[in-house]
């Protein structure tokens, strides 16, 4: 698909899982999403236990996107205690690994974090009692002035935010209610509303909502790969989504 000079599009997914067995799996998918947009965007688990193996494997299976790719890292991708390693080698296959910054393509500034968990709205977790539950809520507030940090360096006219947990509520909506608090945190949505995006895309909810917005409007995408399959089994397992170039147009178009 040729590129277009009033828009850019953005294939964007997370929560592609990758394992040593995984080679192979992918590629054709991959060079899909390739051939359909102008940049790719990858909303973090994007391998199972977060080993060198797994990175490699995913590395290789990008090896066919001849487009700019930008992604942050999931929760699995911390599991072995290495995310350096994994964002190492994405690095080193091209991938730019967003966390707690923000880059820029063709005009369009991305800003991303991983993200945490803490609940939503009236049901977030409050910083009192144990220390453990201080940490908890002192990581998820240290991921928001991570996101706030990256949204307030872009000076770019259209923006977008890049994460793996959610800021709303929303897009979780489907999942057990008794897991919300672990699936994202309302505190990752104030930094949107100082610095507003056209758009905001996550994944971890794998039997959440595929879209819904924050309180000012703003349109988020879960983007986890096991959801779209499994909500648009016609369609590849990416969102597609286009950004006009003229910075006039209405935010969120």
């Amino acid at each position: 698909m040729p590129k277009s000079a009033q828009c850019l599009r953005f294939a964007a997914v997370g929560d592609t899982h990758v394992t040593k067995d995984s080679a192979g799996q992918l590629r054709a998918f991959f060079k899909q999403a390739s051939e359909a947009a102008d940049a790719l965007l990858l909303c973090g688990d994007l391998t199972d236990y977060g080993t060198a193996d797994e990175a490699k494997v995913l590395a290789d299976e990008l090896g066919g996107v001849s487009i700019p790719m930008v992604a942050v890292l999931g929760n699995h991708d911390y599991e072995s205690g290495t995310p350096e390693v994994v964002t190492e080698i994405l690095t080193e296959a091209g991938v730019r690994v967003l966390d707690g910054e923000a880059c820029e393509i063709e005009g369009v500034g991305i800003a991303g974090t991983k993200g945490f968990a803490g609940g939503f709205g009236r049901a977030s977790l409050g910083a009192w009692g144990e220390a453990a539950i201080k940490s908890f809520v002192q990581e998820a507030l240290h991921e928001a002035m991570k996101l706030e940090s990256a949204l307030a360096k872009l000076r770019t006219p259209r923006r977008i935010a890049l994460l793996h947990y959610s800021p709303i509520a929303g897009t979780v909506q489907g999942e057990p209610a008794e897991i919300f608090p672990f699936l994202g945190s309302s505190r990752l949505e104030e930094p949107l509303l100082r610095y507003p995006v056209d758009a905001v895309f996550h994944g971890h909810a794998h039997r959440g909502t595929p879209e819904a917005r924050t309180i000012s409007g703003v349109p988020v995408f879960n983007v986890a790969r096991p959801l779209l399959l499994r909500t648009r089994p016609d369609q590849p397992a990416f969102k597609l989504f286009e950004l006009p170039m003229d910075a006039e147009n209405d935010r969120g178009g």
